[in-house]
């Protein structure tokens, strides 16, 4: 068997919380690419792709094998080595892009898939922006610009040992994308923190357990605002945009309404029957004890100062595109089934964003003495 090329896979579903949601077969079948699609968004992609009906190829390094509830071609490549020997000599309608994030991996592919797809959709983040300091900000914000010497000698190894390059080459792979495939070939999503079943960050996972296990739960101000998007979401959107050809750029992630870190935890806590109580700090006591926004409490950053507006942009545009969501419960109760799935290892294992047990009770303590004095 060629090395480059394994076999088509399709084995049955067993993990019933990440099926993709039930769908109506798409007008006119594609031939699709998935660039990556085993991630925490691609086997959501797949799932519904094929539920639509379309037929779908993988290329990765082939490190990740999932399982497939219909056939699904895998071919192997090292994107970080520029082989994509693979993909020379095919055609797809539409080539969706997961994991590029710096632009030398989006023109070493597009010598190989320019002309031989007709649609590129480059999945970027909404750290592409300059600021974060503006409410309602749209599409049309001023991105970052790279200020290194060159940014295509820039590699994920540059990328991982400094991630201040995160939104700087992002923006670039999104200028990439473009010159390469052209402006009404291309479509760019900008998803915020990506959320739910099969999320192996723990960035949006601390409160959904956390919430589960009770007691006092420290949190942020609660009528800050939040945003996210459940994977499940982002993908089915995604498939949606390639059957449309739908070019441009698009901030994707929600709620539609605003939705405050108050009202997502009392969600949450409906949702897994908790008797949980809040323990509200400002962001001057959690910045003067050093507790950091998305990492130690994840998913809120301080609603006014230079993150005003990181929360607050404009997401009309991708709605009226078809982008909806599913709610706070839906996506609570999906990570919770994932998660009782995981091997007890995993779940017994320190998280990897979020305040560890005796941190929360040591600023507990220090809140409760701060408000008796």
């Amino acid at each position: 068997m060629n090395p480059k090329r394994r076999r088509m896979l399709a084995t049955p579903l067993l993990a019933a919380p990440i099926l993709a949601a039930c769908a109506t077969p798409a007008p006119r079948p594609m031939k699709l690419l998935i660039l990556g699609g085993t991630g925490l968004t691609g086997p959501h992609q797949v799932r519904y792709a094929l539920s639509r009906g379309h037929q779908v190829t993988l290329f990765n390094r082939g490190r990740r094998p999932k399982e497939w509830p219909a056939a699904v071609e895998e071919l192997v490549g090292d994107r970080d080595k520029n082989d994509y020997a693979a993909l020379r000599g095919r055609q797809w309608d539409v080539c969706i892009d997961n994991p590029s994030s710096v632009p030398h991996w989006v023109r070493d592919a597009a010598a190989v898939l320019k002309g031989q797809v007709g649609h590129f959709i480059s999945i970027s983040t909404l750290s592409v922006y300059a600021s974060d300091r503006e409410p309602g900000q749209d599409e049309n914000a001023p991105l970052h610009r790279y200020t290194g010497p060159d940014a295509m000698a820039e590699t994920m190894t540059a990328l991982r040992a400094n991630m201040a390059l995160y939104g700087p080459l992002k923006a670039e792979v999104e200028r990439e994308a473009a010159r390469q495939f052209g402006e009404a070939h291309c479509t760019v999503i900008r998803p915020g923190l990506i959320v739910g079943p099969g999320d192996e960050t723990d960035r949006f996972s601390y409160w959904p357990l956390r919430v589960q296990r009770g007691s006092r739960v420290l949190t942020p101000p609660l009528a800050d605002p939040v945003m996210f998007i459940d994977a499940r979401d982002l993908a089915e959107w995604t498939v949606r945009m390639a059957e449309q050809r739908a070019a441009g750029r698009f901030n994707a992630f929600g709620p539609a309404q605003t939705l405050s870190m108050g009202s997502m935890l009392e969600q949450m806590r409906s949702s897994l029957g908790s008797t949980a109580e809040w323990v509200e700090a400002s962001t001057s006591f959690l910045q003067k004890h050093k507790v950091s926004a998305w990492g130690d409490l994840p998913v809120w950053v301080p609603g006014d100062g230079a993150t005003a507006g990181f929360h607050r942009r404009s997401n009309a545009r991708a709605v009226a595109q078809g982008l909806s969501f599913r709610t706070v419960a839906d996506t609570t109760q999906a990570f919770m089934a994932w998660w009782a799935q995981q091997d007890e290892k995993r779940r017994v294992a320190p998280l990897r964003a979020g305040l560890k047990p005796e941190r929360e009770a040591e600023l507990l303590a220090k809140l409760a003495s701060a408000k008796a004095a």
